[in-house]
């Protein structure tokens, strides 16, 4: 997702890209199982808010068949723009400024995106009210708050660099109006949003590589703010940014919450 107005991470970066694909490994499994157990499948209606890259809605759209439909959505949509075709439409669309979807759907999914948004509150009606009877939502955003280090196992100098500069990227975001504790909110706000049946679980890879590529793209990518704002030097982030591409250090990611309701 992309927001001119606010969102720290700028999809237009060449950064972006990476970051999808390393979200896209790291999560999928997880978001793909959620997805099923909720019913994806022949002739569903689905809209998948904040698609960002392509592989949740070529999954859907796989899932969905002819029969079916995937909406795609996003504020910039040209990540997302591969996945178009059969039954996947991808389509420019701002959750907080610009009219819901006229259709209502049987599932609606949102992953890395509400935590991010001020008017997150709205936003969250808005999917619930484009659910249908009966229809799924499920919402997917991480806590920060939760688990706030990029190295658990902060044992040398170089993993304290790295939960420094995580700190700061922390900071960045709740400048730009990010709630970082808002993942362990799921549950109750989709309840008392009128969802049923109201779970959640939580994913949190110890480390993988794929955590490394995610944290070294966005350290790229936030370089010059991470500076500006005194969180690092120019000389630390080289050097957490070599011993990231190394393999030197076990870095996670903060918890992913994963939150779903029926509307009844």
């Amino acid at each position: 997702m992309t927001d001119d107005r606010g969102y720290l991470l700028d999809n237009r970066r060449t950064e972006a890209g990476t970051r999808f694909e390393a979200i896209s490994e790291l999560c999928d499994p997880w978001t793909f199982r959620h997805l099923d157990e909720l019913g994806a499948g022949p002739g569903m209606r689905c809209w998948e808010v904040g698609a960002g890259g392509p592989s949740v809605p070529a999954w859907l759209g796989a899932r969905a068949g002819e029969q079916g439909r995937v909406l795609a959505t996003d504020i910039d949509v040209s990540w997302t723009r591969p996945a178009a075709g059969g039954p996947v439409e991808v389509r420019r669309h701002d959750l907080v400024e610009d009219a819901p979807p006229a259709e209502t759907f049987d599932l609606v999914h949102a992953r890395l995106v509400l935590v991010h948004l001020a008017e997150r509150e709205r936003a969250l009606r808005t999917l619930v009210d484009a659910l249908r009877p009966g229809g799924a939502l499920l919402i997917e955003d991480a806590d920060p708050a939760l688990q706030p280090l990029a190295c658990p196992d902060e044992r040398g100098p170089e993993e304290r660099l790295a939960n420094k500069v995580r700190n700061g990227f922390r900071e960045l975001l709740a400048g730009r109006g990010a709630d970082l504790a808002y993942g362990r909110t799921l549950p109750r706000l989709l309840r008392e949003a009128g969802l049923a049946d109201v779970r959640a679980d939580a994913f949190f890879p110890v480390t993988s590589p794929a955590c490394g590529v995610l944290e070294a793209a966005t350290i790229r990518q936030l370089r010059d703010q991470l500076i500006a704002a005194g969180h690092a030097t120019g000389e630390e982030v080289d050097r957490l940014l070599d011993a990231v591409d190394a393999g030197r250090l076990d870095i996670t990611i903060a918890p992913l919450i994963s939150a779903w309701g029926r509307k009844p």
